[in-house]
């Protein structure tokens, strides 16, 4: 117990040499505050906040053990320690005293020393007890201001791989302009599609390790291998020959090796938010027979990411219009998609495609 601290003590007895004598105990330990019945503390009480209170049982009007009962469920008061004062000895009293909430239960008369001995150790019990809330109160502002700064430092981070994902998203866009805004249709493709497979609890262990949100933002950059096409290519406003087509194939490969040299660019703590644009880049062209390109991959040996952006990509791809087609119907689109399960796409995620139709429906409507 710190010495400049002096604490509130109110004793209540309705005998005047008994607070004469306890106050005579106390007067170096604390602020004492007399009181000659437990209607009359209640009353100083309104003004008076006392840090512990020594309180007489056997009283006219009102008992010691009425009084506590009232203190105990009060919101303001239920907190404060009370040691009962009592001429009535016994193993059995002493015990009903404590079972009402007393923290000490003291004889009278009382031997001024003990007294004074029995409240200092309640004091320094309350001290502590003090001490440590306001420690767990500093600690918890503590924790709130450091995940403060955590989430600010986290948003700083998300502001610059948003950054590195927009200036080169908007580089692609830019010459790849017959396809203007699929980028942004397919990330919200992707995200429902996901969303919904994290409700049904398929791939649960795979999503489960997932940051979904920065996987989501990542697709923007599955096609920045278009960057390294010819324009001939590129922008030509007619199907592609075999061989244009077989130079349009490398746009996986090229943008997998431009997102490797960003993530070496990167700070090393932020080159891990560009792990799935990579493998998106890479294998969102895969089918799952095996007829698809880079690889051949088929199967699960296709990762989740690249089967699912699949289906995102190929159904924007179906419901845009092209120098060389007209755009298909939402639900000849659907169709396509549906009908592509075991084939093209993986069975599972058509699934799930079907179960959230509604939702691309509301999009574009």
């Amino acid at each position: 117990m710190t010495a400049q601290k002096r604490f509130k003590i109110m004793v209540v007895d309705d005998s005047v040499t008994n607070l004469k004598s306890a106050k005579m105990a106390l007067r170096e330990i604390g602020d004492i505050y007399t009181t000659l019945s437990a209607n009359r503390m209640f009353e100083l009480m309104e003004t008076v906040q006392p840090d512990l209170i020594l309180l007489d049982i056997l009283m006219p009007e009102m008992s010691g053990l009425e009084a506590i009962k009232i203190l105990k469920n009060s919101a303001i008061w239920q907190e404060i320690p009370v040691i009962f004062l009592t001429s009535v000895t016994g193993l059995n009293s002493e015990l009903d005293g404590l079972s009402y909430g007393a923290v000490d239960y003291i004889t009278k008369p009382f031997d001024e020393r003990l007294l004074r001995k029995r409240v200092e150790i309640q004091l320094l019990i309350l001290d502590q007890r003090q001490r440590l809330e306001k420690q767990g109160l500093e600690l918890r502002n503590y924790n709130d201001n450091l995940r403060k700064m955590v989430e600010e430092e986290t948003e700083k981070v998300i502001k610059l791989q948003d950054s590195v994902l927009d200036t080169v998203v908007d580089l692609v866009e830019s010459r790849d302009d017959i396809t203007g805004g699929h980028v942004s249709r397919t990330m919200r493709w992707l995200e429902i599609i996901t969303n919904g497979l994290l409700e049904s609890g398929e791939y649960a262990s795979i999503l489960g390790s997932w940051d979904i949100k920065l996987f989501i933002r990542s697709s923007r950059l599955h096609d920045v291998g278009k960057i390294s096409i010819d324009d001939a290519i590129l922008k030509k406003p007619a199907k592609l020959t075999n061989t244009e087509f077989d130079s349009m194939k490398a746009h996986t490969v090229i943008g997998a090796s431009v997102i490797e040299k960003i993530t070496l660019s990167l700070p090393q703590s932020n080159d891990h938010f560009l792990n799935h644009a990579k493998i998106l880049a890479l294998s969102h062209h895969e089918k799952w027979n095996g007829s698809g390109y880079p690889f051949g991959l088929s199967a699960y040996d296709i990762p989740l990411q690249g089967r699912l952006m699949a289906i995102s990509d190929v159904f924007d791809a179906l419901i845009s219009k092209r120098p060389y087609k007209n755009a298909f119907s939402f639900q000849d689109a659907s169709d396509i998609i549906i009908a592509g399960a075991g084939s093209h796409f993986d069975p599972i995620l058509i699934e799930t495609f079907k179960k959230t139709l509604s939702k691309f429906a509301a999009f574009l409507s």
